[in-house]
């Protein structure tokens, strides 16, 4: 019972090693991430289409909740901009313009957002992180980024722009609209965001959010804007969230329930990613099962007090990273502060102009777009370059969800490609050693008379049992130069798979009838299983199977050297260490 509570709830090791230092370093770390947090929590609201206050609520209750149960000491939890245009994406298919119902819709993900990562912490499904590669998750993380900022730009120009998650639209609905814009408005949005690219330049250590919020607060206490027709904020309720049980019938699940998994899927990403690049970092580790716990929890029991979505923002993290975070109770002192705002400091926010948070969100998020990614992508391989442009322009042109949808095809899709023509390499022996290595790589090694070695670089499966079998029999069957046996260098076998084994069944067939042998060597355990199981077995009872390339080199050379009365194993065995 003891071990098992230690499992689920980490917090209780946390509080055992606690200590004054560690209290007095969450302490600063958490005020500094909490500060942070007001700001962006009220603008990525907005991204939603959703009144600023709910931006504050998500940044309560899950900020108690995820301590208990997360194991990363880093992340900082709370409303994150590219969940924020998902969830706008949804509600706005979902509801509208109908603002209750949007805030309806916008409780109930979050219910079944978080519902949905409970049942994949408890089923430890953790490895679904996997079916994220690189190219696909940096192609979202640029094109996430490019939406955000051009469904800001209404709010900037104070123009009538419809939100909507296609770009090709938002363009075309701003261009429709450029006579209409409001010049002060562009003026304020202008200077709001050159201010916060200057203090990230020259001051990047400082919170530039916060510094710009609250000189606006001090000279709108002042001065009136209204008069010049720039929106601002307006209303924003004083106190606590009410606690209410978001109703989900058959049929709102049935609505919401697509957006509700691109969005546990894309949160899990998120935190599994940052939580194990902190852990990296400072030498710890995390449980990715356990994190969907924590973040579905925090979702889950968030949804009782009207909170959005939340997940792990990587700005806040790094922020909570650099002030000198200890544990995860980071988050509780964060959403202290976010408890004393909504009781006390709510009113102060109203007279802030909508530009404002419009300029921290395109600010914000335009660090994401990271194009020395896609640098290091084509520089590297090519074709996961390609995942990464074909799941930009997909999200871009044809939806979030469908953009993943169709970037993890891609990516599928790739892997498929590289499986079935794999590289095969042609091995000769290192003078002076027992290492066989690629020749085409290493001019020094030396060939062995009548003996062709390939090593395979993939899985032998159905998706390229035919290439490999072609391959094999056109290398070896190649007239006055074929050689008299072929050894396959089996060490990079990880698998063999029943299409594979009649392919290898038909090699061995073939070679034999051409006189030429067919040795393997170096099979690890579970596939020599597979082939002792199989039609083949009388093969691996022979002795054509061989621990090493070596030990299959001198088997062969004897036996040449038995045919003939030549001297070929003296000479090699020369050439080894």
């Amino acid at each position: 019972m003891h071990k098992l509570l230690l499992k689920y709830f980490p917090i209780i090791q946390v509080l055992r090693e606690y200590n004054l230092d560690k209290l007095k370093a969450d302490v600063i770390s958490g005020s500094t991430v909490g500060i942070v947090l007001i700001p962006q929590g009220m603008a990525y609201a907005v991204i939603a289409g959703l009144p600023p206050i709910y931006g504050l609520y998500a940044g309560l209750v899950p900020l108690f909740i995820y301590p208990l149960f997360g194991t990363s000491r880093h992340l900082s939890i709370g409303p994150v901009a590219i969940d924020m245009l998902i969830l706008a994406a949804g509600l706005g298919f979902l509801a509208g313009d109908n603002m209750t119902d949007k805030i309806i819709f916008a409780i109930m993900i979050a219910l079944m957002t978080g519902i949905f990562q409970l049942m994949m912490g408890f089923m430890k499904l953790g490895f679904v992180f996997n079916l994220f590669s690189r190219p696909v998750i940096s192609g979202f993380t640029i094109a996430a980024p490019i939406i955000i900022i051009t469904s800001q730009v209404g709010i900037l120009l104070n123009i009538d722009v419809p939100n909507s998650q296609f770009i090709h639209e938002m363009i075309y609905y701003v261009s429709q609209q450029i006579e209409n814009i409001h010049w002060p408005s562009f003026g304020l949005s202008f200077f709001f965001v050159l201010f916060l690219l200057l203090m990230r330049k020259y001051y990047s250590k400082l919170p530039e959010s916060v510094i710009l919020v609250t000189i606006t607060i001090i000279v709108l206490s002042f001065i009136s804007i209204s008069k010049w027709g720039i929106a601002q904020v307006g209303d924003i309720p004083q106190g606590l969230p009410d606690f209410s049980i978001p109703n989900l019938s058959l049929e709102s699940i049935k609505r919401l329930a697509p957006n509700a998994f691109t969005l546990a899927l894309i949160q899990f990403m998120t935190v599994a990613s940052l939580s194990k690049s902190f852990a990296r970092k400072h030498a710890y580790t995390v449980n990715p099962n356990q994190e969907l716990i924590a973040i579905g929890s925090s979702n889950v029991i968030g949804s009782l007090f009207q909170s959005l979505p939340v997940s792990s923002s990587f700005t806040r993290s790094a922020i909570a990273d650099q002030s000198g975070t200890e544990t995860s109770l980071t988050n509780v002192f964060a959403g202290i502060l976010i408890l004393f705002t909504l009781l006390f400091l709510t009113p102060l926010f109203e007279i802030l102009p909508e530009p404002l948070l419009g300029a921290i969100i395109v600010v914000s998020v335009s660090s994401l777009i990271d194009i020395k990614e896609l640098r290091f992508l084509i520089n590297t391989k090519r074709r996961d370059a390609l995942v990464a442009f074909i799941t930009v322009i997909s999200v871009l042109a044809i939806g979030i969800q469908e953009g993943i949808i169709i970037g993890l095809v891609s990516s599928v899709l790739a892997l498929l490609l590289k499986m079935s023509k794999p590289t095969v390499a042609e091995l000769g022996l290192i003078p002076g050693t027992r290492d066989f290595k690629n020749k085409n790589r290493f001019s020094e090694v030396k060939q062995i008379p009548g003996v062709l070695i390939l090593r395979v670089d993939a899985p032998f499966s159905f998706v390229n049992a035919e290439f490999f079998k072609n391959y094999i029999l056109e290398k070896s069957m190649n007239g006055l130069d074929a050689p008299k046996y072929v050894i396959i260098d089996g060490t990079t076998i990880g698998d063999l798979d029943v299409s594979a084994m009649d392919s290898l069944l038909m090699i061995i067939e073939t070679l034999k009838k051409e006189g030429i042998e067919l040795y393997i060597s170096g099979l690890i355990g579970p596939v020599r299983d597979v082939i002792r199981k199989s039609d083949i077995s009388t093969f691996v009872k022979s002795d054509r199977f061989f621990n090493t390339v070596h030990d299959g080199v001198k088997a062969a050379l004897k036996r040449q050297d038995d045919g003939d009365g030549g001297n070929r194993l003296n000479e090699y065995l020369q050439h080894c260490a």
